[in-house]
This record gives structure tokens, sequence and C-alpha cells, in this order.
């Protein structure tokens, strides 16, 4: 028992603090995740949407400090049945995603690793099964150190979890998983290899034959049938290959833009999902910094989700140089981590990339 439980103490321990940092490099994406729980689709807890980032921010440096705790043994009893609460929520939570297919993704590995809702549940009932282990065997768990020490590591474990989470919020994560990172093409991940896995698809269709319905299943094609026909319902088997890229786009009020900015030697994004949500502060700076860009022979444009009134009142408000394009609130908000941020592009390559903290430090 105790040979299994110093196991399980490492597999859990080393999961929890891999699992959360990869969060915590990115509480923003993590927090966006959250609200798909919190939406009225899923789990019908609107009012916990606006919390959604204190929400991500407190769980992820809970989930990586519980897991340092576990390692060095610190306040055992405390430790394991935190990690019991927590796993027993998230395994509720998977399995609720994945049968009631409301979340395509869990978070659990932020962009990093994408695990569907099953293979997300697998794993929550494997963490669990060991968890359960050190529950039972919890009085094998002992300290690797002397009290001074092991309180000493928990404090500064704890510490550099809420530093790092706040760098990653005042500038953008440290390592960047998303399609849109530096040195990524937008056009090349938006395309579908001629060779790429296609999607399979179950179709069941429903006829009257003989006074009696009945269903018959094909992938696609209309069944030769005897019978009159009712409706048809399909089931996704296998999305196939889903390019990293899917739904890009630069809109004015007539047409797409795409293709002539992506096509842009020297084109500046300035994205902001929501003009209403941008942060003050930022909005402020983008003025100067937007027009020193195109003094030196930089395409502007910004990128929103907001509708022409917020973008005229605000090109008037600030008296910015660049138009406003619609695009996806959910591609804007993945391609940038602050609202607003800004990114340098070069035929469609992503260049340079920063927080409206950091924008004096892109090189034009």
């Amino acid at each position: 028992m105790k040979i299994l439980v110093t196991i399980c103490r490492i597999l859990v321990g080393v999961l929890f603090i891999i699992s959360g940092l990869i969060k915590l490099n990115d509480p923003l994406g993590f927090s966006y995740k959250l609200q798909e729980y919190f939406g009225a689709d899923v789990l019908n807890l609107p009012f916990l949407e606006p919390y959604a980032l204190g929400i991500s921010v407190f769980v992820v440096v809970f989930e990586v400090v519980l897991g340092v705790f576990l390692l060095i043994g610190y306040k055992p009893k405390f430790t394991v049945w935190s990690l019991l609460g927590m796993i027993v929520f998230f395994t509720f939570l998977t399995f609720y995603s994945a049968y009631f297919d409301k979340v395509k993704d869990c978070g659990c590995f932020g962009d990093a690793l994408k695990l569907t809702p099953w293979e997300s549940f697998t794993k929550d009932v494997i963490l669990l099964v060991l968890i359960l282990v050190l529950f039972f065997g919890i009085k094998h768990i002992k300290p690797l150190f002397n009290k001074l020490p092991t309180t000493i590591i928990a404090l500064l474990s704890f510490i550099f979890c809420l530093w790092f989470g706040y760098h990653v919020l005042m500038h953008l994560p440290t390592v960047d998983f998303r399609a849109y990172k530096i040195g990524n093409n937008i056009e090349e991940q938006m395309i579908i290899p001629d060779d790429a896995q296609k999607p399979i698809v179950e179709y069941n269709w429903k006829f009257k034959i003989n006074g009696e319905e009945k269903i018959i299943t094909t992938n696609g094609s209309y069944p030769t049938v005897d019978g009159d026909y009712i409706s048809v319902d399909s089931k996704v088997i296998d999305e196939g290959y889903v390019p990293p890229i899917q739904d890009f786009s630069i809109e004015s009020d007539e047409e797409d833009m795409t293709q002539h900015f992506l096509a842009e030697n020297k084109l500046m994004i300035i994205a902001m999902y929501d003009l209403t949500k941008a942060e003050k502060e930022g909005v402020a700076k983008l003025k100067a910094f937007s027009d020193k860009a195109i003094k030196k022979g930089w395409t502007v444009i910004g990128l929103t989700s907001s509708g022409g009134d917020a973008k005229a009142y605000i090109k008037s408000q600030y008296n910015f140089s660049f138009d406003f394009y619609l695009c996806d609130e959910k591609v804007i908000k993945t391609m940038v981590r602050a609202n607003p941020g800004v990114l340098l592009l070069n035929k469609g390559t992503v260049k340079q990339k920063a927080h409206w903290n950091d924008i004096d430090d892109l090189e034009l």
C-alpha cells in the first residue's frame, strides 16, 4: 500500500501541476471556457459569467498549489480532501459535457492538448481512482522535509502562482499554443489538405412503410425505399480533419476583405473583440501608436465583433485614423489575449504580437 500510495502521489501531483501551469499560462482562455460552462445551454448559471476570470485564476492557482502540496507532503489531510472534492466536481462536469454533448473541449490542458469530452471524462475517472487510493492510504503520505522548509516551499509555490497569473494577464501568455502564434501563417492554418480525413456522418431516415414508421441508416445517400418520407436526423460520428483556424474573416459592410488584407506586406491588426469592454487605458494608447505605424507605411485596421454604432462612436471618440472591420468574437479572443491587443502581419504570417501594455515594444 505504501508503494502504491507513493506512485499515485507522484502521478497525481505532477499531473495537477502540469495541467494547472498550462491553464495558469492562459487564465483568460480558461475563463472563456468557464463562460461556456456557465452559459444557459450548459449549466445555466449566467450570473457567474462576470466572475469567470476570478474563478479561473482561483481554480488554476489552487490546482498547481495542491499538486505541490501533495508532492512535498504539506498538510496531507487538507490536500487529499481538496483534491478529492476538485476531481469529483470536474468528473461530474466532464460527464455532463460528454453525455449531453455541450462543450467540445473541457480546457483541462488549455490549447496545448485538446481532449474530446469523453477523453476528458475518462481522464478524470482515472484521476479519481488514483486520488481515492491516496484518500484511503493517507497515513502513508509523509512530508519530504522538515516542517520549516516544507512550509517555505508551500508558501513560495503559492506566491509564484499568483505572480505568474498576474504577469500573463498584464502581458500575454508566456507560451502561445494557439494557431495565431508568432511564426504561423493564417491562410495556411485554414487549408484543408486534399488527403485529409473526411467527416463521417450517420443519417437516420424515417419512413412510413406499410403503415409503420421505420428508420433506415445510411452514410448520407438517400435510401431506396418503397414508402413515404417523414424526416431525417444526422449524427457526426467523426469530425475528420479540422483545420486549426476555421472562422477567421475580415469583413466590411459590403464585402469580405480577408484575402485583400492577408496579402499586405505590412498589416497591423488592432483586435478588440468587444469595443464596449475594451480597457480604456489601452484604447487611449492606440491613437499615437497607430498614427506612427501609418506614417511608417503600415496598413492599420481594427477587428471587432461590435456593431456599426459602437465602431462609429469609438472612432470619433478617439479620432482614430483607421477603420474597424467585422470578425467573430471567439476568433478575436483566440488571436490575442488582450482587449485591445495588436498583431503585426506580413502576407498573413504573424510576425509580432502584443498586449496593449506592451505595444511600445513592437518594432515597426
